[in-house]
């Protein structure tokens, strides 16, 4: 069990890495094709999902760095499918 958790330790920051690349190339393609550009929560998510990365790998004694990315990831992925309101 103990080389599972050394090859996540190896391997999940990279495969953090690769996720957040393709999410920014996928909306960076996106957002070329659409000429209404629709304004996401995605800086708001990476921003909380940072925080609370942080706050769960330290409460939970992990790997800190892991924790941040792992935040950071999740909270592009979340805070980028959801979309601003238009009021107006």
């Amino acid at each position: 069990m103990e080389g599972f958790f050394g090859f996540m330790r190896a391997a999940l920051p990279w495969i953090a890495v690769g996720v957040l690349l393709a999410v920014f190339f996928a909306r960076d393609a996106a957002r070329k094709k659409d000429k209404d550009r629709k304004e996401d929560y995605g800086p708001e998510g990476m921003a909380l999902g940072l925080c609370f990365g942080t706050a769960l790998s330290t409460a939970a004694h992990f790997d800190i760095g892991l924790g941040m990315t792992a935040g950071l990831v999740l909270g592009l992925l979340f805070g980028s499918r959801m979309e601003k309101r238009k009021d107006g």
